[in-house]
Formats: structure tokens, C-alpha cells, sequence
């Protein structure tokens, strides 16, 4: 059974960007998307601080981030980098079919990706991370290089918001035509 520590907090950083980036969306009138919580089982509790130190998780979540923009269902993990090289560990096989699903119920997945140590955001659309997947499902590489992915998806902070995806999201519906 997997455990929570403080290790755990490791991309808290980029879900905080991803949601005040939602919160504005929401206030703009062009999404509601919603973080999912992951629910756990506190086992040790700091009561000074009043914080949870240790906890085993309850069940295996999906993914980070779903909700609705202009009519289109949407859902996404946030991940974070800190080399050029992406593990494909980092993705669970129950996300990637809980993606899959999704998908063929007419929706859209992807990926919000940061590279920490070049402080850059992309994209990844739905079939370009299954064909990094699939690669390594079928004895390829177990990773993706930050050369592979297309240079189209990446996010750039803009107009107060910090992880402004939904236009690396249109470009992925237009692709998709």
C-alpha cells in the first residue's frame, strides 16, 4: 500500500499555478475545472502543527484535474520534470485507462507537463503521450526526451495567467478535425 509523507508534496507548486489559472477561467466564464482530491487514511497526525505527517492512500486516483470547458469535457495530470527526460514511471497504467475511457466518451485528456530546470510548461496531448506509452510498452525507450515533444503545445504565462492551457487545448481539437 503506497504512503504519503512530505515527500508527496513534490508538484504542489505547479497545482497551485493550475488552479489560480482555473479560478480565473471560472471568473472569465470559460471553464469550471476541478482539482480532485486524492482521499487518504491519516496515520500519524502532528498535533502542534495540525497537519497530517503520514497516510496510506485509500484507493488509486485517476487524474489531477477534470471539469468542462465551453461544453467539452476535459480531464488532465499535472506532472513535473526536473531534468529533459520524462519518466514514463511518472504516469500510472489506471490513469493512462482512466484517460483512455474518458476519450472514448467524447472528451479530451492530456498532460500539463513542467520542466523545472528550464521553467517551461507544455501540452501533451492525449495521443502523443500514448504514442510514448505504447513505445515503451513495446520495449522502447521508458521515457520521453523534452526534444520530442511538438514545440506547438508549449504554454507560455500570459495576460495574469500562469499555466494558460486552454489555447495549447484548442490547437489540439483543431488537430483532431
Amino acid at each position: 500500500m503506497a504512503t504519503w509523507n512530505t515527500r508527496g508534496l513534490r508538484g504542489s507548486t505547479l497545482e497551485e499555478l493550475i488552479n489560480r489559472t482555473n479560478e480565473m477561467y471560472l471568473e472569465k466564464g470559460l471553464a469550471l475545472i476541478q482539482k480532485i482530491p486524492t482521499p487518504i487514511t491519516p496515520i500519524k497526525i502532528d498535533k502542534e502543527q495540525r497537519h497530517i505527517t503520514l497516510a496510506y492512500f485509500e484507493q488509486k486516483s485517476t487524474v489531477d484535474y477534470i471539469g468542462v470547458v465551453q461544453g467539452i469535457p476535459v480531464c488532465f495530470d499535472a506532472k513535473e520534470c526536473t531534468s529533459d527526460t520524462f519518466a514514463l514511471q511518472n504516469i500510472h497504467p489506471h490513469q493512462v485507462a482512466f484517460m483512455e475511457q474518458f476519450e472514448r466518451q467524447g472528451g479530451i485528456s492530456f498532460l500539463v507537463l513542467f520542466f523545472s530546470a528550464r521553467n517551461e510548461l507544455f501540452y501533451l496531448p492525449f495521443g502523443d503521450m500514448m504514442k510514448f506509452w505504447n513505445r515503451a510498452k513495446e520495449g522502447g525507450r521508458k521515457s520521453f526526451r523534452y526534444m520530442e515533444l511538438d514545440q506547438n503545445y508549449y504554454i507560455q504565462p500570459k495576460n495574469g495567467l500562469l499555466v494558460p492551457y486552454l489555447e495549447a487545448l484548442q490547437r489540439d481539437l483543431d488537430s483532431r478535425d
